[in-house]
């Protein structure tokens, strides 16, 4: 059975596509973006199999 380890980051919107190819280079993918708190920005939410790096 596979578990998982989750991360949360804020996005910044001119650099979005950096962000994630960054992220997604250190083998996490995306599950969701939602607005951040007080409806502020971008919040991404990301998983990966735990003892992946």
């Amino acid at each position: 059975m596979t578990t998982w380890e989750y991360a949360t980051i804020p996005l910044i919107v001119h650099s979005t596509k950096q962000i994630l190819d960054q992220w997604g280079a250190d083998g996490w993918e995306l599950v969701q973006v939602v607005p951040g708190p007080g409806g502020n920005g971008l919040v991404a939410y990301l998983k990966r199999p735990s003892g992946e790096r």
